[in-house]
């Protein structure tokens, strides 16, 4: 008998335990429910206001921003440095436009200053190879040892500058390889800039029985007829070498970087082409053997 009442409290606990989990659960969804009515309720108009504020600041600060802009292209100011300008204008209103909401929910902005510069400092520790590059960028975009459409060449690379980041600089080549270029790989560095140009420099081999001056002017003729030359309009055409078999004339000439190699087969085309209108040959190397027998 004593056995039977104990299964049968048991199988009563047992019938009751899901029911008793389940209204608590029901309860738990009902306070938050309530907590959220009560929140909207309490807070819907700050809510509310803080969104209207924060799109109405950023929307003037995309207009601020245009207008630095203008500003700075107005006063001939470099491109880069420009955008620059803009950005960190755009960058430090929405900062002034968050707080500024976050205030108007009642958000104490005093804790997260505390916290950014708490994880600014651990930041600064782990990331200092990033910050690096961020201290060159501003240092790029302050000294501007190139802008946008320079032809630089550092560290073996070579390309127009497509763009100046605060974190890295973008450059291009003639076959459209976007080249990135960490900036701490810049300042300090060797730095070749040629502005919008690059060096082309060809050879050609012409033979012995020819005067090479005349044959010097019909180049330079040539090169000038091409359309090749770049802006700063600098040909050079001389006598290079006295070689073996043929006289090396040499031809230096600026063209835009981002038309280089054609402008080189375009330039030896019109080589070969005003040497043969001339009959001036171009001599293969040779060599005289003179065999001497003895008795």
């Amino acid at each position: 008998m004593f056995t039977t009442q104990i299964a049968n409290s048991t199988e009563n606990n047992t019938s009751l335990g899901p029911a008793n989990l389940l209204k608590e659960e029901i309860d738990q969804v009902a306070n938050i429910y309530n907590i959220i009515i009560e929140f909207f309720t309490n807070y819907s108009f700050q809510l509310v206001g803080a969104f209207i504020i924060f799109i109405i600041g950023y929307m003037l600060a995309g207009k601020i921003s245009t207008w630095v802009l203008k500003l700075c292209l107005r006063h001939k100011l470099d491109i880069t440095l420009s955008q620059f300008l803009a950005n960190t204008t755009k960058m430090l209103v929405v900062i002034m436009i968050t707080i500024v909401s976050l205030g108007k929910l009642g958000i104490s902005v005093t804790p997260f200053i505390a916290a950014i510069g708490a994880i600014s400092l651990g930041a600064g520790l782990a990331l200092q190879g990033l910050l690096a590059n961020y201290a060159a960028g501003f240092n790029i975009i302050l000294v501007r040892p190139f802008v946008v459409g320079d032809t630089i060449t550092v560290h073996g690379v070579t390309g127009v500058v497509e763009e100046v980041l605060l974190a890295y600089t973008v450059l291009k080549n003639e076959d459209d390889v976007v080249i990135t270029v960490p900036n701490k790989h810049i300042v300090g560095e060797i730095l070749h800039n040629s502005k919008n140009d690059s060096l082309l420099e060809l050879t050609v081999g012409i033979s012995y029985k020819h005067n090479p001056l005349e044959v010097v002017a019909l180049l330079e003729k040539t090169m000038l007829s091409l359309d090749i030359i770049g802006d700063n309009k600098k040909l050079q055409v001389g006598i290079d070498e006295f070689s073996d078999s043929a006289i090396t004339l040499a031809i230096r000439l600026w063209t835009p970087t981002i038309n280089l190699y054609e402008a080189k087969y375009k330039a030896y085309a019109g080589i070969y082409s005003a040497l043969d209108e001339a009959k001036i040959n171009i001599p293969f190397p040779q060599r005289d053997v003179h065999i001497h027998q003895t008795s």
